[in-house]
């Protein structure tokens, strides 16, 4: 409140006044006296009401707070600069394979990654990268065509080296942004034991050829996502106590909702090299992956500043992979026409299972066309908003199996 501070030489006044005067002097002592009484009353009612505290109503600024804010399409956390929204998005193919691709370089900062098998039971991903940062970035292999449905409403440059002829055939008549092998923009590496997964990239060359090729901005068309503040309500360890109802299995009381998930098993159904393990860690809220050997699924974190073209073995450090949120897709598989890659059904609906913040919902997925951007639905058909953070989706085949 403002102070004012009278002079009381100043305020010497004949107070000798007019029944005009009188009248609206009257009125003002009653409005004192009105505004006393009201204050008054609402100290009483602070004190005592009913034998509890009651505290005022003042009205709900949050929303206002919220509008000021902006959060990231693909991750759903919240951007220190407003102008990264549309930033470019990229989406590479990177291996998994036992033959060099692992550890992989610069997964950990992708927003989105897909995960499926590419061919013999070897699993692939599709990372997606918005505004990249990391200095190294790869091993980058071919494309597939489930690999492009999913990537395409992410509105992103594909980043791959060949592919599956139906792949090719689809990127080249769909009018894509396609950076295939290309040493301007891409290099291979010197350390030995990559054999022919050797092929990375850099934050810098990525966004050269964005550059070069006219490619500004990303019309993302992201996740349903929860705001970071949902997301926290909606914990049910013993880390917050405040609950918020997300999903059907969320509605009521909270306490009667499935019971912490703190394992998760993906099995693809083909070698266990390629099987994975998730461990919730309560005190950073994420999912610790590992493979089904017990060995952690340890990526190179690169520094963040442009280190030219070098071998992640020089000029990055191990880190574990653990995304924020965790969904396995069950999936039509079956082998392609050459008997050697897979053919998977992206575009429809199927049984899904998602795990974020400690709770497991099973539900389903549903994918109307290449451009839709796949949704999840509780059992009650209420679609499930993700958690903000690194997002992790598995296709697991039918044949394969969800365990927690």
């Amino acid at each position: 409140m403002k102070k004012v501070k009278f002079d009381s030489e100043s305020q010497t006044k004949d107070f000798t006044t007019s029944p005009h005067e009188k009248k609206w002097t009257i009125l003002l002592i009653v409005g004192l006296v009105a505004l006393a009484g009201g204050a008054a009353m609402l100290a009483f009612a602070l004190l005592s009401h009913g034998g509890e505290k009651v505290a005022p109503t003042f009205p709900d600024m949050s929303s206002k707070d919220d509008e000021k804010r902006t959060y990231s399409n693909l991750t759903g956390e919240e951007l220190a600069d407003a102008g990264l929204v549309n930033a470019p998005v990229f989406c590479i193919q990177t291996p998994n394979g036992t033959d060099g691709a692992r550890p992989q370089a610069g997964l950990n900062t992708a927003g989105v990654i897909f995960e499926a098998i590419a061919e013999a039971g070897i699993t692939r991903f599709a990372a997606i990268y918005q505004n990249p940062t990391s200095a190294v970035i790869g091993p980058i292999r071919s494309l597939r065509l489930y690999y492009l449905q999913w990537d395409t409403p992410f509105n992103c440059t594909i980043v791959h080296a060949g592919g599956a002829d139906d792949a090719l055939a689809a990127v080249r008549s769909g009018g894509y942004r396609d950076l295939t092998e290309n040493y301007t923009y891409m290099y291979r590496g010197t350390y030995g034991n990559r054999l022919w997964n050797n092929l990375f990239t850099t934050s810098t060359l990525l966004k050269q050829y964005n550059s070069d090729n006219g490619y500004n901005t990303s019309d993302v068309n992201g996740f349903t996502r929860m705001t970071p503040e949902e997301s926290n309500k909606a914990r049910i360890d013993d880390l917050v106590t405040e609950k918020l109802d997300i999903t059907a299995p969320a509605k009521g009381n909270t306490s009667e909702l499935t019971a912490k998930v703190t394992n998760i098993g993906l099995r693809f159904g083909g070698w266990a090299n390629f099987n994975v393990n998730y461990t919730y860690d309560a005190n950073s809220n994420k999912y610790l992956r590992s493979y089904e050997s017990g060995a952690s699924h340890d990526v190179y974190n690169c520094p963040n500043e442009d280190l030219g073209e070098k071998n992640p073995e020089d000029v990055c450090e191990l880190t574990q992979m653990a995304p924020s949120v965790v969904i396995a897709m069950m999936v039509n598989e079956k082998k392609a026409w050459d008997n050697y890659h897979e053919d998977i059904t992206a575009i429809g609906s199927g049984d899904a299972y998602v795990f974020q913040n400690g709770n497991a919902v099973r539900g389903t997925w549903k994918k109307g066309s290449a451009e839709d951007q796949i949704k999840f639905y509780d059992t009650d058909g209420e679609e499930i908003k993700l958690a903000p953070g690194q997002t992790f989706v598995s296709a697991v085949p039918n044949y394969g199996s969800v365990d927690f």
